[in-house]
């Protein structure tokens, strides 16, 4: 599965990416966000706060309840703003 940070969660991760192999009891979005929450403390941190982190699945917004396959991407990012 491919993982893709953006903006500063970049700073969080370290890294702008990575491929993972989730264990098998990672079944949706909120799932891999506490394992890669494992892997990332600080990223941890950002999803410990309700509406912070934001993602997308396959570049299709999605919940926390979404369902992963091994071969989707996945990224998340800071909710857009603009003006």
């Amino acid at each position: 599965m491919k993982v893709r940070y953006f903006a500063w969660l970049r700073q969080r991760t370290g890294c702008t990416g990575e491929e993972v192999d989730p264990p098998e009891g990672v079944r949706n979005v909120a799932d891999l966000m506490a394992y890669l929450g494992g892997r990332h403390p600080r990223f941890a941190e950002a999803c410990a706060a309700s509406g912070v982190v934001r993602c997308a699945v396959n570049q299709e917004h999605v919940g926390p309840e979404h369902p992963l396959a091994p071969t989707d991407e996945v990224a998340f990012f800071p909710p857009v703003t603009g003006g």
